[in-house]
């Protein structure tokens, strides 16, 4: 089952930032990730737990070596929607810190239904 992918604003624009062959890949990686988004051994979600002090537990992390990108999502699984709440380079204290900044911005709403589809 196809997961249904919203995205914060400031991920947006991030997104809207990248090279258009860049962005293609990230989306194509996050359609990818959408069919099955929870860990394995039934899903791509790479589970984050405490990252540079931040509690990221409950958001989970797309890499993409090639291209120094990391997105970094939740889960609203009695809704079935993918949350992507950060893309950025992928220096791990930045997208970490960005990733806490959003928590502590959204609380747990960050969980919930609450940004636009992507």
């Amino acid at each position: 089952m196809k997961w249904e992918i919203r995205i914060a604003d400031e991920a947006r624009k991030e997104y809207r930032r990248l090279e258009g062959s860049v962005r293609r890949q990230v989306l194509a990686g996050i359609l990818k990730v959408s069919r099955a988004p929870l860990p394995a051994p039934d899903g791509y979600g790479k589970p984050l737990g405490n990252k540079n002090g931040n509690n990221l537990t409950g958001f989970f992390k797309i890499k993409y070596r090639g291209i120094g990108i990391r997105v970094v999502y939740t889960l609203n699984i009695e809704k079935y929607l993918m949350n992507i709440v950060v893309i950025s380079q992928r220096d791990d204290n930045l997208c970490y810190d960005l990733a806490g900044k959003m928590y502590e911005k959204y609380g747990d709403n960050i969980f919930s239904d609450m940004f636009e589809e992507l």
